[in-house]
């Protein structure tokens, strides 16, 4: 069987920050991010809890309650605290949980901020424990404890903080450790988009971007987009090229299908990674279960990459499901590939596929 390709990281549909999206950081596409509440679309259970927590902060003149943001990739985390800050009137440091080496580094960042700052930590569960343990008192007193000197001479040393705002942003928010969870004063929760919300979002970057686009063609976009505006606003950028080249300039339900026919995304967002990991169960195992390491020597690809890249998609639109004796397709998959399924095959999940063996 031909391997998979290995840059998975360059994915159109990959929820995660990509090089791609590393290009687009700066000019136009830049803008596409939404500044305000009012401009930014979906998690609305989030947002009007902040519009609260925000009014009420500048009410006392108080800084804002640290913030944890958790949810799958792609949800629009740092755009949202872009947002706050400018809700609130204040200014944002950014940085995330691996570019944070040594406690010194933290400490430094701390002690450049400006009262009412915010500071955003991506990746947060990626942070060291000694690192962490310099936030704790940062995060509950507003203070820097510093030790000087080592054994008998060794003296504590607190350097007071100007009150800041942290907001966390986590994928994993079960990896983070509870002291550090339990510091948070909000815990929020962004849940994946609608299909009409993200309509909304494509017609909004459009706009921005300069090219017309018509409703069913922005929602044929959104459709494919796995309920993430990043994947939206990627794959409407290369509709755009589409809309320039093949056709007059407007992006059409038409032009939008051509375009993501060429690009092998299909009406659920699978692209062909996705199908050939899913064919190869199927065709190569009976539709499972199969182990994920003997998955992994079958299709080229590392099992990392196919537990934490390809499988959580496909499980959550029910097509794939982890069982203690391995990965099986479920009928659905069949059905879309235009696979018969036959009840009783491998991919057919029994009681003690379901349970181990253990009643």
């Amino acid at each position: 069987m031909e391997p998979f390709e290995s840059d998975f990281e360059n994915r159109i549909v990959s929820a995660r920050f990509t090089p791609m999206d590393a290009e687009s950081e700066t000019g136009e596409e830049n803008s596409l991010r939404p500044q305000t509440l009012a401009d930014y679309v979906g998690q609305e259970k989030t947002k009007d809890n902040l519009r609260v927590f925000i009014q009420a902060a500048k009410m006392r003149g108080e800084s804002l309650d640290h913030i944890l943001l958790y949810g799958p990739p792609g949800l629009g985390k740092t755009t949202l605290s872009h947002i706050i800050a400018n809700e609130l009137g204040v200014n944002i440091r950014i940085t995330s949980g691996p570019a944070i080496e040594k406690p010194g580094d933290l400490a430094a960042i701390l002690s450049g901020l400006s009262a009412g700052d915010v500071l955003f930590i991506d990746e947060i569960h990626r942070l060291s424990r000694a690192v962490e343990e310099i936030l704790y008192p940062a995060m509950e007193d507003f203070a820097l404890d510093i030790i000087m000197g080592q054994g008998p001479a060794a003296r504590s040393i607190r350097i007071p903080l100007e009150k800041f705002t942290l907001i966390g942003a986590t994928t994993r928010a079960g990896s983070l450790s509870s002291p550090l969870r339990d510091r948070f004063g909000m815990l929020m929760r962004l849940e994946l988009y609608t299909v009409e919300e993200l309509g909304r979002i494509v017609t909004w970057s459009a706009g921005i971007l300069g090219i017309p686009v018509e409703e069913d063609g922005a929602l044929e976009i959104a459709s494919r987009s796995r309920g993430t505006p990043r994947i939206a606003n990627r794959l409407l950028k290369r509709v755009r090229d589409f809309a320039l080249v093949r056709g007059d300039g407007v992006i059409t339900v038409d032009i939008a299908r051509h375009a993501l026919k060429k690009l092998e995304i299909d009406e659920l967002g699978l692209d062909k990674i996705d199908r050939k990991l899913l064919s190869a169960i199927i065709k190569s195992f009976s539709g499972g279960p199969v182990g994920l390491e003997t998955l992994s020597a079958t299709i080229g690809e590392e099992a990392v990459t196919i537990e934490d890249v390809y499988e959580p998609y496909l499980m959550q639109i029910g097509f794939l499901s982890r069982t203690p004796r391995g990965r099986c397709a479920t009928p659905l998959a069949y059905q879309h590939l235009g696979v018969d399924f036959q009840p009783g095959a491998g991919g057919q999940l029994s009681f003690d596929d379901l349970t181990g063996g253990k009643a």
